[in-house]
């Protein structure tokens, strides 16, 4: 058991214990609002759940440190990628699971507490596979920036994507695919020019849309979009639809964060979160649970809970700068993308001004997979911090 002492010895000296520390804060303020938010509920899983699953994610965290993961990349590459299209496609097996949203997202697998969401796992090794990608072509003298480069990585996200929207139906999280590849893409130097190409691209599609509408309005996730700009646009033809229908759930989510106003209701004392009729706050304890701290920790309890998802994205940002090569640095950077990506589409769903597409809150919301694979996520940003360069030679690599 020696090794095992001398890992954590190693783990307490070097490892990240400022981003454990704010995970953790983070994951604590989560369990109080889950707490709240599932109090309608006669199921009491909720709390031991997601308390098991936060223990199980320290104990990844820590063990994600001590793996290096540039060396277990490039030895493992084909494994995993044989992995990601592997373990969505489950999705279409019988152990799949649609809970009534359209997205066939979870596997329910016996003798696990909790289903898995294998687009949520998989986004770890996707990013580890595009961060070694990036810096191989490098490594190997090609310009990131020239045509085949641009095709290999591109191919091998719009890959990912389209075997998330087909496989699962969840264009939510293949958005996620998409904005880690941009944050990679950008910080591996891809130059500016492919982005404008890519905005230009996305113009072309969203005119398309509006020109075939008639063609579209049947796919529910478009619906979901042309109800946000309903919305905000304040057109008054669809007000049924914005408050009543498709866009119920986010009218109450605002609802929710406004009735909050400075200081919230008061913990366990909020309207919407505490019903347990129909016209209560939906999705309350995933989904839509920064509607819950809005409610009862109003405008002081949201600032706080994104003073707590800015520093872990940070922190993430302050270990990239001092990575040991461009590989670390990259995917260090693909994980703080990964977190800015949910973090921002979670709360601008909340606000009724991006379509719902099913992200969860980081650490926040309830989710035992979710959970496992954001400490997994910060564990592996923990071995690169461990395994950084030393200032001196920082200093040298800046001339």
């Amino acid at each position: 058991m020696s090794w095992l002492t001398d890992s954590l010895k190693e783990f307490f000296r070097k490892g990240d214990l400022v981003l454990l520390s704010l995970c953790l804060a983070a994951s604590g303020f989560g369990l109080v609002l889950i707490c709240s938010a599932s109090r309608y509920t006669e199921s009491t899983r909720f709390m031991p759940v997601q308390s098991i699953a936060i223990v199980l994610g320290v104990l990844v965290y820590i063990v994600m440190s001590s793996v290096d993961v540039e060396l277990f990349t490039e030895k493992s590459w084909k494994f995993l990628l044989a992995f990601n299209i592997g373990f969505v496609l489950l999705t279409r097996t019988p152990i799949g699971v649609d809970h009534g949203t359209g997205n066939r997202s979870w596997l329910s697998i016996p003798g696990i507490p909790f289903e898995l969401q294998p687009a949520e796992i998989v986004k770890l090794t996707f990013i580890l596979l595009l961060a070694w990608q990036c810096s191989r072509i490098q490594s190997r003298g090609h310009d990131i920036s020239s045509i085949p480069s641009v095709m290999q990585i591109t191919g091998h996200t719009l890959m990912m994507f389209g075997l998330i929207a087909v496989a699962s139906g969840d264009f939510g999280m293949g958005l996620t695919y998409l904005f880690i590849f941009v944050v990679v893409a950008w910080v591996s130097g891809v130059k500016k020019r492919w982005f404008v190409l890519a905005i230009l691209l996305f113009a072309a599609m969203v005119v398309l849309i509006v020109l075939f509408w008639d063609k579209f309005s049947g796919i529910y996730f478009f619906r979901r979009i042309k109800v946000v700009v309903d919305h905000i646009t304040g057109n008054p033809d669809t007000l049924y639809d914005q408050t009543m229908d498709t866009g119920w759930q986010q009218t109450k989510s605002i609802t929710a964060i406004g009735s909050g106003q400075l200081t919230g209701m008061g913990y366990l004392n909020g309207n919407l979160t505490q019903s347990a009729y129909a016209t209560s706050l939906p999705a309350r304890y995933n989904d839509e649970i920064f509607a819950v701290c809005g409610e009862e920790f109003g405008f002081i309890g949201c600032v706080f809970l994104l003073l707590l998802m800015s520093s872990i994205i940070l922190r993430c940002i302050w270990v990239a700068r001092r990575a040991c090569s461009p590989q670390s640095a990259y995917l260090v950077m693909g994980y703080a993308g990964m977190l800015l990506a949910q973090v921002g589409v979670n709360i601008a769903m909340c606000l009724y001004i991006f379509p719902v597409v099913g992200l969860t809150l980081p650490f926040v919301s309830y989710g035992g997979s979710s959970i496992i694979t954001m400490f997994a996520a910060m564990g592996i940003v923990s071995s690169v911090k461990m395994r950084s360069l030393p200032s001196w030679l920082r200093d040298r690599s800046k001339l």
